[in-house]
This record gives C-alpha cells, structure tokens and sequence, in this order.
C-alpha cells in the first residue's frame, strides 16, 4: 500500500508551507493564555480567500472538489507551525448543512464559512451529561415558528469569539435519548444566551454557554426534529482526518531536543534512549493518522481507526511533555516556559474531543466486540 502524498498534493504543501511564512509567530494553535483571537480570525479569512477552508467541498457549493488529503497537509502543517487548528464552521457544520440542510440555509451560511468571514462553536457537552451525548438535557421547545431553548452547554471552545453555537439540545421526550435531540443554529447574540469563561490549566479559557428562554427561529433547525444524532454522528464521520494532526507531535518532540540541547543533556544515553523511543511513537502515530485519512478518503467507516489515532497521538503528547519534566533541568520548574507549558497543555487534549477512557472503551465495543 502507497502511504505517500501524489507530486500535486506535495506541491501544495509547499504552498501552505510558503502562507506559513507570514503567521509562524501567531502562536494560535495552543493561544497561550493570551488573547490571540483577533489573529486566528485573520489566518482564517486569508485561508478562506485561497479558498483553503472549503479544499474537499464539493464543486456546486463553492468548494475546490479536492480530495481530504489536501486538507489533511494543510491542518498537519498549521499545527507544526502552531498556528492554528482547524475551525468548526468550515469543517463540521457547513458539511452537516451540505447533507442535512434545507437550501435556504445553505444560501444563509456556506459562502461566508468558505470565506472565513462566520464563526461556529459546538455546543454539545454539558455539566450534569458530560461527554454522553445521549443524556444531553438541553430544552428546546417549539411554541408557533419559534423554540425557546433553556439549559446550558460547558467546556465550550471559543463560544466568547464565535458568532453561532451549533446546539445539540432535546426536543423529544427526557428519556428519549438519542431518539429525542435535534440541531439547531443559535447566534450567540441572541436574547437569553449569555457565554461566562472556563479558566484551563494552560492558562486558557473555555466556556460556559446558559440558554435562559431564548427563542431561536424553527428555520433555524438542521435536519427533521428529533433527528439530531443523524446529524451530529454524520458531520463528524468526515472530519476526523483532521482533528489531531500528528505533525503537532513532530513538533513537540523536535522543540523538546532543542530544550534538552540546550540544557546539555542529549548525549546523556539514558536520555538518547527515551528520544528514540519517543521518535518511533511518533511515528507510529504518523502512520495511524495515514491510514485513517485512507478510510477517510475511501469512504469506509473510521469511528476505530480515528479512536486509536486519537488515544494513541494524546497520550504521546502527554508523555513527550512529561520527558520534558523529567529531563529538563530546572526549565521544567518555571511557569510559562515552553516545557512547563507543554505539561499543563497536553492534559488537556486527552480530554477534549473524546476522553481516553472513552475512547478505549469505543475500541474494545467495536473493534473486539467486548460489552461490560
């Protein structure tokens, strides 16, 4: 099996890798506690005039009709750059409004999140359901050609610079589960809904978004009422080849060896054992992401493949920053360093978009077939 990129893909690497020159400073991928809001909202602008945002739409929505590897080097070379991660609006919800939506709201959205000009958070976790969708408690109910939505989502990325919340809320019956959810588009300015900070412990800031009778238009719903899990399960089907890209990881272990250069311990063997170990791990999660970008492109089912992709690639992440810790010197004992920063972060993305342990327990449901 062919694993490598054809010479037009890798000649556009060499694009993104050209755009990269004028934003390596931004910082935007992590945002480092500071308020990098207003440079990621222009990365994305700029990408979305080379028309990068929308490379795997298809052609008679405006998009490039490019296959998902395109998308894959670019979002792969973003986060090595550390610039920035991939945005929901162009990503999961204009596909979810390409399958499930109604023409009228493809007419209201597509072209700005092509453009970059709209920006989308996913209201989906809440406190009392965490991450099982399912349980969501979220009220959406319709009175005439309105629903009055009233709880509350947390743990939300960038709800305080976004300008819609993709909502996942009930509309069906409280012990309806997945049966009862529907998809509704809520601008954040809306009445009602009010957005207060998450601190994290990299400094940076999630979201609680409350719902407090707002009243969103019906028009506003995406999908049939109470199809909602259709919706959501199949806009994040096409969008996992670009959720973790592993050149992030090359990136951590490469400023990790200049960290430990620096220090002067790199010819230390001990030390040199625990990089190549590193260095095949990282690897091996370059390969998992290759193959899931080949279920991805080939249409097959990749909830597995993007589990191990992901659990695999998170707990490195983890484990690179805690060699930074360990072999350090006293870099690793000061706040806002690189390789304390680092630690603090990477706990972090093995929680956000599938928690390890749900994950593990995804893979032994469906890859073997284990029940508890």
């Amino acid at each position: 099996m062919d694993f490598g990129f054809t010479r037009e893909e890798e000649s556009f690497r060499d694009e993104v890798l050209e755009f990269l020159d004028g934003y390596r400073d931004l910082d935007g991928y992590f945002h480092r506690g500071a308020d990098t809001a207003d440079g990621v909202r222009r990365v994305y602008r700029a990408l979305g005039d080379r028309g990068w945002l929308s490379l795997s739409w298809p052609v008679e929505f405006g998009g490039g009709g490019r296959s998902p590897a395109y998308e894959f080097i670019l979002w792969d070379e973003m986060a090595y750059a550390r610039v920035a991660r991939p945005p929901m609006g162009p990503g999961l919800v204009a596909k979810a409004l390409m399958s499930h939506g109604t023409d009228e709201q493809r007419d209201r959205f597509l072209a700005d999140l092509r453009l970059g000009r709209t920006g989308f958070c996913l209201g989906y976790s809440e406190p009392d359901a965490g991450s099982d969708l399912a349980a969501v408690r979220t009220k959406a109910r319709r009175e005439g050609d309105e629903y009055v939505v009233d709880g509350a989502k947390c743990w939300t990325s960038n709800a305080h610079w976004s300008d819609h919340i993709w909502l996942l809320c009930r509309t069906g019956a409280p012990d309806s589960r997945s049966r009862g959810l529907s998809v509704l588009i809520v601008p954040l300015a809306t009445p009602g809904v009010s957005v207060s900070p998450i601190p994290t412990l990299d400094g940076g800031r999630l979201n609680e978004v409350r719902f407090d009778g707002a009243r969103v238009p019906a028009a506003n719903r995406v999908g049939p009422e109470n199809e909602g899990w259709q919706v959501v399960g199949s806009a994040l089907a096409v969008e996992r080849h670009v959720q973790f890209p592993p050149k992030r990881l090359r990136r951590d272990l490469h400023d990790l060896l200049d960290d430990l250069e620096a220090a002067g311990v790199h010819r230390d063997p001990v030390v040199r054992r625990r990089l190549q170990d590193l260095a095949v791990r990282v690897a091996e999660v370059e390969a998992l992401a290759l193959a899931l970008l080949g279920e991805v492109i080939s249409g097959e089912p990749a909830a597995v493949p993007a589990a191990y992709h992901k659990l695999a690639g998170t707990v490195l992440a983890q484990d690179i920053a805690r060699t930074g810790m360990e072999l350090g010197t006293t870099r690793a004992l000061v706040k806002g360093t690189d390789t304390e920063f680092l630690w603090r972060q990477s706990i972090l993305e093995t929680i956000g978009g599938g928690t390890s342990e749900v994950l593990r327990g995804l893979i032994a449901r469906q890859e073997f077939g284990l029940r508890a």
